[in-house]
């Protein structure tokens, strides 16, 4: 007999549906699954033999064939226990005719455990969002309730295979099924980290400013101890809040990863701060089973990638895709997939291997080939595709003993609001978000520049061999500090002010 269960997959960061088709034939007893399943879906028939067989109904002796359709597209994921079992029941008869029906009208997703229990599983919200137009119930893990409700669906949530089945023969209802949800309480709030506590400084702090108001990259170059993961780290404090569709777009990325936790709907920032030994892989996305990676986990978020020097050449270089596009597209042999990947990278680096490079009372300890050596792992491409780069000088006694505090986060915060909203204005009627990814035709609409500017960036890009990006990069921060000041045009001092937190441009890696 022939019995059929919807169920879903995901492909990026989107759902689709996929039919879980079950025929039961005369045979050597057998358990096959096709339909271009990965290892996660290939060992769920040990799961699903033990848990129909714990949950009181019987195995069937028979060969059995499970094909996910569509056939051409890989399914991953440890989802497909529930609906494999659902339609092995369904189709050795052990459901009523009434019963069996009404599994047309279920979405079914869910890990078993080998006693018949729901374990959850990743991806739900994604999939959940992507199918709510097919009209079904979602039939979800009880620890998955929190992306059931996130995502607008209806569902229920059985806790064994034995009560789905309950509930589908009217033995249970739709009440005693479903989990009587509790909201977790709150965990308590991590204390803010205040831009008022760092000493001095204000050259930092002034980019990081224009870096959280316009979306710009930022890199801190100065010696240790001079604040550099301290700005960094307080940089989320000062970042607009995230838009409903922002929000949504980052928690179906964690729900994809099964970092959801305890969190609803993602309503903050993310804040990846990676360790410098991390993989190609493991930093861009990838994998045989493509997976999104610590770029998109800071998708309209922030990146912050401390030691930036001493990230292997091709992890750093991994990086020029989505600096660029905001997007990481993975291709295998049988599929490509693409993540977005739209964030502010903040980096910081040290002015040599042993830190030291230009410290007036501590000596540098290497020599000149270990400091190229080192400079030169961040490309030129690289550098190209950061707006604003600040050095750090160590931070004076007289600046540390300071008895008044400088300005507060939330200070600087309402200035960058100003800013956004005057962004959010101009660009309504398209898809960008923030000056830093202003396209071409928009750079020449709302950058223009004023009497005298020409021959200024003219010499700068003779002087200094300034590419055609590097311009539009310096149009597009002038736009974001014009903003800052309230200005409607782009004045010759902002112009000027972006040049200062250029000085790679002057200099070259090499001399920094």
């Amino acid at each position: 007999m022939l019995a059929n269960v919807c169920t879903g997959a995901i492909k990026g960061i989107e759902g689709f549906a996929v039919s879980v088709e079950v025929d039961i034939a005369p045979g050597m007893p057998t358990l096959a699954v096709v339909g271009l399943p990965d290892a996660e879906v290939r060992e769920s028939k040990e799961r699903v033999v033990a848990a129909v067989r714990n949950s009181g109904f019987d195995f069937p002796t028979k060969r059995i064939t499970v094909n996910l359709s569509p056939a051409e597209l890989r399914k991953s994921g440890t989802q497909f226990d529930l609906p494999i079992a659902l339609g092995i029941l369904a189709a050795s008869e052990q459901l009523s005719p009434d019963a069996a029906a009404k599994i047309k009208d279920l979405l079914v997703l869910g890990e078993l455990a080998l006693d018949g229990s729901l374990r959850p599983c990743a991806g739900v919200l994604p999939m959940l969002i992507s199918c709510k137009k097919l009209g079904k119930t979602a039939v979800i893990p009880p620890q998955n309730v929190l992306e059931g409700q996130v995502s607008g669906a209806p569902f229920i949530t059985p806790h064994t295979l034995k009560e789905l089945a309950g509930y589908l023969e009217g033995k249970l209802t739709l009440q005693d099924v479903k989990l009587s949800y509790v909201p977790q309480e709150e965990e308590s709030p991590v204390a803010e980290l205040d831009f008022s506590e760092v000493k001095g400084q204000a050259l930092a702090k002034r980019a990081l400013e224009i870096a959280a108001a316009g979306g710009h990259n930022v890199l801190m170059i100065g010696l240790p101890g001079t604040g550099k993961s301290m700005l960094a780290k307080r940089f989320p404090g000062i970042l607009p809040p995230l838009t409903q569709e922002e929000s949504l777009e980052i928690t179906k990325i964690y729900s994809i990863c099964n970092l959801m936790g305890k969190s609803r709907l993602l309503t903050r920032r993310p804040f990846r701060d990676p360790h410098h030994t991390i993989s190609d892989v493991a930093l861009i996305g990838g994998g045989s089973t493509p997976r999104p990676g610590e770029v998109s986990l800071a998708h309209n978020g922030v990146l912050f990638l401390d030691e930036f020097a001493e990230f292997s050449r091709s992890s750093l270089e991994v990086l020029r895709e989505p600096l660029e596009n905001g997007r990481v597209t993975i291709s295998r042999a049988k599929e490509t997939v693409s993540y977005p990947a739209r964030f502010t990278l903040i980096a910081a680096m040290n002015p040599c291997p042993c830190g030291h490079l230009g410290d007036p009372i501590k000596p540098c300890t290497c020599s000149p080939m270990q400091v190229n050596r080192y400079k030169s792992r961040i490309s030129g491409p690289l550098l190209d595709r950061i707006d604003l780069t600040v050095n750090l000088n160590p931070v004076k006694y007289s600046d540390w003993n300071k008895k008044s505090e400088g300005e507060t986060s939330a200070q600087i915060r309402e200035r960058v609001l100003k800013a956004r909203e005057i962004q959010r204005n101009r660009f309504k009627n398209s898809a960008t978000t923030a000056n830093a990814f202003m396209t071409a035709k928009e750079i020449k609409e709302f950058c223009l520049l004023p009497v005298g500017a020409d021959a200024i960036l003219e010499t700068a890009m003779r002087k200094f061999g300034l590419s055609a990006r590097s311009l539009d990069k310096i149009l597009k921060t002038a736009r974001t500090i014009a903003d800052l000041d309230g200005k409607e045009n782009i004045e010759v001092n902002h112009l000027v002010e972006v040049m200062q937190y250029r000085p790679l441009d002057r200099k070259g890696v090499a001399d920094i």
